[in-house]
């Protein structure tokens, strides 16, 4: 915790990004050791006069304490290259942001997670194709990664919550600063349980048009792939596209109307080579993810109560009442209830009709958690 507020402090810095950082913490060793540095040492390291002037002037000017109660108070966490909970695929770009802050929670399964981008002017195709994608993706355990922008972006997010999925959102501004506002509305889902508001910039940075080419880069880096929808010619989902070729990641598009403004963008990447898709199995064959984290599905299937348990030893494929199941267990029947109601509810039982119940169907085969290639 002593060492976080040095992070905020750096993060804002103008003038010293994640690569001046970086060469402050190899000549320093540590953040706070770096925050105390002087004039003669930041020169001595290859900083310019600006960023020098810029980093004493905020070290002046700002109560470190004050700004990171602030940032707590809020109810924003702090992840920072030296968090061992900082996104896995996200350190393995360059330059990573050196801080995220974060509403919500990240989750390690959200390391396998699939950025869907697009226009802000959609047409019905482009809707329809986006909600069939999403929902997918969740029904197979995978994370949905967009900006939270209107259009192709915010559908996204929507369908994720609509499917019960998770998703993270990737702002260009503070947190505190969301835009546009009408999409306020799909944060609260996110903050509890759903998922997780992200940003690199501070609490009350507003959404300037600059900040949007470096979020982009955030988007793709948590992400195995990015798929575009729909984009124009000079749609910010190209950018995001072209940050997930820098970053090794793949890139999908969904083909349109040739004569489509919305669809110039995924069908001159199809041209350049990204993968042509039009389902969700497209996806999942792509990025190797048939049937994603296949310990989630296997965890789900084990009991994690004793009263899971003495039901389990019950239950079959043939149906069973609960009656039967309270005199099997010797269970009080409230609490066999709402057992099998949790139970059914994780996918490990199903009612079948007159207070039966009976194991679920078989899984259909599932397949290792390849690479990220």
């Amino acid at each position: 915790m002593s060492e976080l507020k040095y992070w905020l402090g750096f993060n804002l810095v103008k003038g010293i990004g994640p690569a001046k950082l970086e060469a402050l913490l190899a000549y320093f060793g540590d953040i706070g050791t770096a925050w105390q540095a002087n004039e003669y040492q930041l020169k001595k390291i290859g900083l310019d006069g600006r960023s020098i002037q810029s980093f004493l002037d905020t070290r002046a000017e700002v109560d470190l304490d004050r700004q990171l109660e602030q940032v707590q108070s809020a109810g924003v966490s702090l992840l920072t290259w030296h968090t061992p909970d900082y996104p896995t695929y996200l350190r393995e770009i360059a330059n990573p942001p050196p801080v995220l802050y974060v509403q919500g929670e990240i989750l390690p399964s959200d390391q396998w997670a699939v950025a869907v981008v697009g226009t802000r002017r959609l047409t019905t195709y482009g809707r329809q194709m986006t909600q069939d994608l999403v929902r997918g993706l969740v029904n197979n355990n995978v994370t949905i990664v967009s900006g939270l922008a209107r259009g192709i972006d915010a559908v996204a997010h929507q369908t994720a919550i609509e499917a019960g999925g998770r998703t993270i959102a990737v702002l260009g501004s503070g947190l505190d600063c969301v835009y546009p506002a009408e999409n306020r509305k799909l944060i609260p889902p996110l903050l509890a349980g759903q998922g997780a508001v992200v940003s690199e910039y501070a609490l009350g940075t507003q959404p300037e048009a600059k900040n949007f080419p470096p979020r982009n880069r955030v988007i793709s880096g948590l992400s195995l792939g990015v798929i575009v929808v729909e984009a124009g010619e000079r749609s910010g989902a190209l950018i995001t596209a072209d940050f997930a070729l820098e970053q090794d990641r793949e890139v999908m598009a969904v083909p349109g109307n040739a004569t489509s403004p919305a669809s110039r963008g995924p069908n001159r990447l199809i041209q350049e080579g990204a993968k042509l898709i039009t389902c969700v199995e497209d996806v999942l064959e792509e990025l190797n993810l048939q049937m994603v984290v296949e310990h989630t599905a296997v965890q789900l299937a084990l009991p994690e109560t004793a009263e899971e348990a003495a039901l389990l030893s019950e239950l079959s494929r043939q149906p069973i009442h609960i009656d039967a199941l309270c005199r099997a267990t010797g269970l009080p029947s409230s609490l066999v209830s709402s057992t099998l109601t949790m139970m059914e509810l994780k996918g490990m039982v199903q009612q079948v009709g007159g207070m039966n119940y009976a194991l679920t169907r078989e899984p259909e085969p599932v397949y290792d958690v390849g690479s990220k290639k």
